[in-house]
């Protein structure tokens, strides 16, 4: 049976955080978020990690992963461009970011052709994630079943300021009717959560599911995006900030009856890097995982892992 390939989506600015967050250390001996990402995938059962990077970053990320994963999993390196040729559009349209997580998963149409699940660089997870991902990517994905990790929204957020989170509605079998992009959740000062749009401010219960960018699918995705993008592109040539993103992707999907999204519900808690501020948290939380055991203090000397 082929294992399912790991995705990471590491061709994002870190605008908000101030520099290359997706390799900056966060561990006891400098290990990134990534590495336990990785970790996580390998002892869950992945064959490969795909990096989507942009072009410049490549000799960084090669320095810092290759040492440490040769001999434990297949790497692959590709690159989200702003090239827009292969998707039928001869024009150069400027811009200061990428097209999006959707656009970053496109970069890898050439280089993964088993089905594969896709996350955020910055973001960790949990073990359990990976686990419950592997088990639907090798006994339950088709062309027209896919999922995400469903983490409780109040498992979710920053204390240091508003975070965008894609907010599902899941229907009584478990499976995703529609997905939200919400770009200012926070915690209130009352300990409750809630989102702001051009409407005013709305509560959400602290059980809703959020999407943290933990999709699985096959290789079958890529061409059901494809035509999506272009039509994205020529519809927001002229907005320089519109981004492509993942949960666009799904929503059509569904709505037009191409897929169903499974969503597949964690016990885990999230935490990542939206802002400098969030880093003493993550190096913390990352403190505590190690002292309790789930991790160990030399990460990739674990000889279970090897």
């Amino acid at each position: 049976m082929m294992k399912p390939t790991l995705l990471i989506l590491a061709a994002g600015m870190a605008s908000r955080y101030g520099s290359m967050k997706q390799i900056d250390g966060f561990g006891p001996n400098g290990e990134t978020i990534i590495d336990y990402s990785i970790y996580d995938a390998i002892k869950a059962g992945f064959g490969k990690v795909c990096f989507i990077i942009r072009e410049e970053f490549a000799d960084n990320f090669k320095a810092i992963f290759e040492p440490k994963l040769q001999g434990l999993i297949e790497t692959e390196y590709v690159f989200q461009s702003y090239d827009l040729t292969p998707f039928g559009i001869d024009k150069t349209i400027e811009r200061a970011k990428p097209w999006g997580t959707a656009h970053a998963v496109l970069a890898a149409r050439d280089a993964v052709k088993e089905p594969f699940c896709v996350i955020n660089a910055d973001d960790y997870y949990g073990y359990d994630a990976f686990e419950k991902m592997v088990e639907f990517l090798t006994t339950e994905v088709a062309e027209d079943q896919y999922s995400l990790i469903g983490y409780q929204i109040n498992n979710t957020l920053s204390e240091n300021g508003s975070v965008s989170r894609g907010v599902c509605k899941v229907d009584e079998n478990g499976n995703m009717v529609q997905i939200n992009e919400r770009a200012e959740v926070y915690f209130k000062e009352d300990g409750g959560i809630a989102y702001k749009d051009e409407t005013g401010e709305h509560d959400l219960p602290a059980d809703t599911r959020v999407s943290m960018n933990f999709w699985g699918f096959t290789p079958a995705v890529f061409e059901q995006s494809k035509p999506m993008f272009t039509r994205f592109v020529q519809a927001n040539e002229d907005k320089p900030k519109a981004e492509f993103y993942i949960p666009l992707v799904a929503d059509e999907l569904i709505k037009t009856g191409a897929a169903s999204f499974k969503v597949i519900p964690t016990k885990s808690k999230w935490f990542g890097v939206t802002y400098v501020n969030d880093k003493d948290i993550v190096k913390e939380s990352i403190s505590k995982l190690v002292e309790s055991g789930t991790y160990p203090l030399n990460l990739w000397n674990d000889v279970l892992v090897k």
